[in-house]
């Protein structure tokens, strides 16, 4: 777990153990990007990104495969700078929070370091904080007790996934980023997994995490910012984003009906036909079901809320004719 540990190991060297916790000083919002961009040859990873989390909230960030969150992470914990714009934690620059001991990291690229058991490690990353937590709260927290004495080079993925979220809480930072925490993890690791990280939002820290699993972005978050081509495209909570993209979804056969004019109908956002079949997504379904009626198009009507996949669809789809 290099990276993670480096990030870690890098935040508070020389500083004297036990003072209190860090935590932001002033008004300062947790995580501020203005207008923030960064380019990797013809690739603009990052493409004027504006984004605040404030202190103590819980924030998930969503996007398809390379649409920008990754690169937003490095940017926010000082391993890049941007091209263009800015990007503050607590009010000032990246690497000054995380040298203050502000921040703790699980990053997705981290590997195993050889030779070193799981104690061993969160250990020294707690060590190079000025508060941490106690080591046995850490791993306890992580679930990972019983693999205190294990060799971290030795363990299946689930565990080692485990691991680098011991090492990003060990320093009992004010800030937690988390880049897909929950990759790995069974469904009885990742149930224990929330609970510790509402553990640690009860306790006022900063959580922002990254996730390709929807359900847990609406269950966890207080606020789920959606990223696209590097920009945010949307933020707000579950309920704000379905309703966004449309509230709720009306399905019903054709039985002949052309269906080149349902997208006038009333509330209608978007129209997608498969065989017999029209589904349209609608910010009015009352009155879409009652223009339907008036054109007799009741057959096998369903009319169903849109879900977080539905929004999710919507929003970072790039023919937004369809759903």
């Amino acid at each position: 777990m290099t990276r993670t540990t480096g990030t870690t190991a890098r935040a508070t060297a020389g500083r004297p153990r036990g003072a209190s916790a860090p935590q932001a000083t002033g008004t300062a919002p947790a995580v501020r990007f203005r207008g923030a961009v960064k380019t990797f040859g013809d690739v603009r990873a990052v493409a004027g990104l504006d984004l605040e989390v404030g202190c103590g909230e819980t924030v998930a960030l969503l996007g398809r495969n390379g649409a920008g969150k990754s690169t937003a992470i490095s940017l926010l914990l000082g391993l890049d700078e941007p091209d263009e714009g800015s990007v503050e934690l607590f009010g000032g620059r990246p690497g000054e929070s995380v040298r203050a001991g502000r921040v703790g990291a699980m990053l997705q690229d981290a590997r195993p370091v050889p030779r070193v058991t799981v104690q061993e490690l969160v250990s020294f990353v707690a060590g190079r904080y000025p508060a941490p937590l106690p080591v046995a709260e850490a791993l306890r927290l992580a679930g990972v007790s019983e693999l205190a004495g294990r060799r971290v080079d030795r363990l299946s993925g689930g565990q080692a996934q485990r691991v680098r979220f011991a090492v990003a809480l060990a320093g009992n930072p004010a800030l937690i980023v988390l880049d897909e925490p929950t990759a790995a993890l069974d469904v009885e690791a990742r149930h224990a997994f929330w609970e510790s990280m509402r553990d640690r939002a009860r306790s006022g820290r900063t959580v922002l995490f990254s996730t390709h699993y929807l359900e847990e972005a609406d269950a966890h978050a207080d606020r789920i910012v959606v990223v696209d081509r590097g920009r945010v495209v949307a933020n707000g909570t579950g309920e704000e984003l379905r309703r966004s993209a449309g509230g709720n979804l009306v399905s019903f056969d054709l039985a002949g009906l052309a269906a080149e004019s349902l997208g006038l109908l009333p509330g209608v956002v978007a129209v997608e036909v498969r065989g017999e079949r029209a589904r349209l997504r609608t910010e009015d379904s009352d009155a879409t079901v009652v223009a339907l009626a008036e054109r007799g198009a009741v057959r096998g009507l369903e009319v169903v809320p849109a879900s977080l996949d539905d929004a999710f669809m919507a929003l970072t789809s790039h023919d937004r004719e369809t759903v």
